[in-house]
């Protein structure tokens, strides 16, 4: 089978990103074999593809959402009636780093972890689910949304935002406001950038009969957007984010202890690649079923951007810029 290999000689080494053949994975007791259809080229998976990631072991075939097909289980496992079923995924703090992952014609998945694909969505849609919508909703439920609070989500055009303020409408918010830095997104809040935009905590203000926000959902990962977005949380408000800087900017964060301490603020970060296969089966299961509900929407197919495995490292691994998600189809 054909897969996708980031291989690292030595320790000094730069890794390197390379098309393979390889003998198909035999099934082991405790894992199925899946029939990779498409799978999802992340911003993760190309910082994995740099070595980026302290415990990714190599070799290793990277990728973490997919859809495909059980082709193989374990005769004697209880998940053998699963052979034939459409399945998706995401990765837990394993897959795509110290166990192969999907970018591949063929991936073993852990049985804990599968689950059957909604209904609603086509193979297409399915693959581009995980990541962005399990981390907002890691985001939202560490920040304890409640069906009376206020969200503001930051980065909320990008795909873990958009889905973030998906969920918490879902979920019952009470209001859920959109930040971007481009006007032209219709923000309900102007983030600061090359257009200067008023301050954040006056936008909230107006905009919730003056009042802070309960949640924050912070999909960006800047330390100066950061410190002027805290000051638009409510007592007892909870900051989440999920991003380190990216851009060369310090990573130390400013804290106004004294503010913290008089509203009883919380900061709280969101790891997704630390989660573990039952929490990754959990999250899975409960949007497959808000996705039949229709209460949750993925991405258009025209909003999908196609690449053959073969030409996955030069237009998906390489290539910047899209806004589209980018998907390698396994033919």
């Amino acid at each position: 089978m054909r897969a996708i290999q980031i291989s690292k000689p030595a320790n000094n080494d730069a890794p390197k990103l390379s098309l393979i053949t390889k003998s198909q994975p035999r099934v082991q007791p405790g894992f199925a074999l899946v029939k990779v259809n498409f799978s999802a080229i992340l911003p993760s998976d190309r910082l994995n593809a740099k070595g980026l990631f302290p415990y990714t072991s190599f070799p290793r075939t990277p990728g973490r959402d997919y859809s495909g097909v059980v082709v193989e289980v374990d005769p004697s496992s209880s998940y053998s009636s699963w052979v034939g079923e459409e399945v998706y995924g995401t990765s837990d703090s394993e897959l795509g780093f110290t166990l192969d992952g999907p970018h591949a014609e063929y991936c073993l998945i852990p049985e804990e972890m599968l689950v059957k694909k909604p209904t609603r969505l086509s193979g297409i849609q399915a693959a581009t689910v995980g990541v962005p919508f399990t981390t907002a909703r890691r985001c939202l439920q560490r920040g304890r949304v409640g069906k009376g609070d206020t969200v503001l989500v930051i980065g909320s055009t990008g795909t873990v935002g958009s889905a973030a303020v998906q969920l918490a409408k879902a979920m019952g918010c009470k209001r859920v406001f959109r930040a971007s830095r481009n006007p032209e997104d219709e923000p309900d809040v102007l983030l600061p950038g090359k257009i200067a935009a008023a301050s954040i905590q006056g936008q909230v203000s107006k905009l919730n009969e003056g009042k802070g926000v309960d949640v924050i959902v912070d999909t960006v990962g800047q330390t100066s957007l950061m410190k002027a977005a805290f000051e638009a949380l409510a007592v007892r408000g909870r900051y989440t984010w999920i991003a380190a800087p990216r851009d060369g900017g310090s990573p130390e964060f400013p804290l106004d202890i004294f503010q913290a301490y008089r509203k009883e603020i919380e900061l709280i970060g969101c790891n997704t690649a630390i989660k573990s296969r039952a929490d990754v089966a959990e999250e899975m299961e409960a949007l497959a079923q808000w996705f039949d509900a229709g209460l949750l929407k993925a991405s258009d197919e025209e909003d999908v951007e196609l690449v053959g495995l073969d030409e996955a490292i030069e237009k998906g691994y390489e290539r910047r810029g899209s806004k589209k998600h980018t998907l390698v189809r396994m033919e």
